[in-house]
């Protein structure tokens, strides 16, 4: 699997680990970060799979978690910009234009 995760998507898939870990169980915390990567190897798969948001940026739901990666297209694989919780921040893609 190859994709690139910029440094703040990293930040918020680590402090939404860190929040499950903490308010629910390791378990939790766990499935989570195999949800991610299901989710990031799906796309690394078939980067189209996302909805197209605006100027290139896809975004891919999680099926457990309310969580969506926010990324792009790329040769490489894709280029992960957010793991954005769903129901925070509403148009938090924009942002990253």
């Amino acid at each position: 699997m190859s994709y690139w995760i910029h440094p703040a998507a990293e930040r918020e898939l680590t402090e939404a680990a860190i929040y499950y870990k903490t308010h629910a169980s390791f378990g939790i915390a766990s499935a989570f970060l195999d949800e991610f990567e299901r989710v990031a190897a799906l796309l690394d798969w078939n980067q189209q799979l996302g909805m197209g948001v605006s100027d290139g940026l896809r975004i891919y739901p999680f099926r457990r978690f309310p969580y969506s990666i926010v990324y792009r297209e790329a040769d490489i694989g894709p280029r992960i910009y957010a793991v954005s919780h769903q129901r925070q921040n509403p148009g938090y893609s924009q942002s990253l234009l």
